[in-house]
């Protein structure tokens, strides 16, 4: 797994206005912003991430994943 691969696959499972991610190749960590993760709390929004990644968490293809999720307007907040 690449940091590549992860982005294409959560791109592809939630849409993204902003979307950054880095790790090892098992530990990784993204910054995510979707319109999706509006009025939802944080574990709403991880969880929705998670169910973008489908089944590669369990079978520990991405063996960790820390994320911080932003709506748009939280984004451009400074």
């Amino acid at each position: 797994m690449t940091p590549e691969l992860l982005k294409q696959i959560i791109a592809a499972g939630l849409p993204c206005q902003h979307l950054e991610v880095e790790g090892d190749g098992r530990h990784w960590f993204a910054v995510i912003v979707s319109d999706e993760f509006e009025g939802k709390r944080p574990i709403a929004r991880h969880q929705r991430v998670y169910a973008a990644l489908g089944d590669r968490l369990a079978t520990e293809e991405v063996h960790a994943l820390s994320m911080k999720t932003f709506t748009p307007a939280e984004w451009e907040k400074p």
